[in-house]
């Protein structure tokens, strides 16, 4: 989503959620600083999606990585944070990718034409 909204011109980039000491201190002093949009799925989709991606890597031992248990609270997490810092989300579950930025870009003219 990132690459296909840079092609078209807007800068984007990416903040893994790990917790909320994950997120750029600036950010989260003025959470308003910039546009944010929370990307959110379903946790039985990001299951399957990481069950693929260590068959792929070939992993051993992908620990609590693939646990359905696991992914929920990592998504409740960010639902969380992004419903704290007053941040919109998009339910990404069964979007394209161009569905997805034509998302992005409407939240985004609306939040700097008010």
């Amino acid at each position: 989503t990132s690459i296909y909204l840079a092609n078209r011109g807007f800068k984007t980039c990416n903040i893994p959620i790990v917790s909320e000491n994950s997120l750029p201190k600036n950010l989260i002093k003025n959470p308003k600083i910039t546009c944010v949009i929370g990307l959110i799925t379903e946790a039985s989709r990001l299951m399957d999606i990481r069950k693929n991606r260590i068959a792929l890597l070939k992993e051993k031992n992908p620990s609590t990585y693939i646990t359905l248990e696991t992914i929920e609270m990592e998504v409740k997490l960010s639902k969380d944070l992004f419903r704290k810092y007053g941040w919109p989300t998009i339910d990404v579950t069964r979007k394209s990718v161009e569905e997805i930025a034509a998302s992005v870009i409407k939240i985004y003219d609306i939040m700097h034409n008010r």
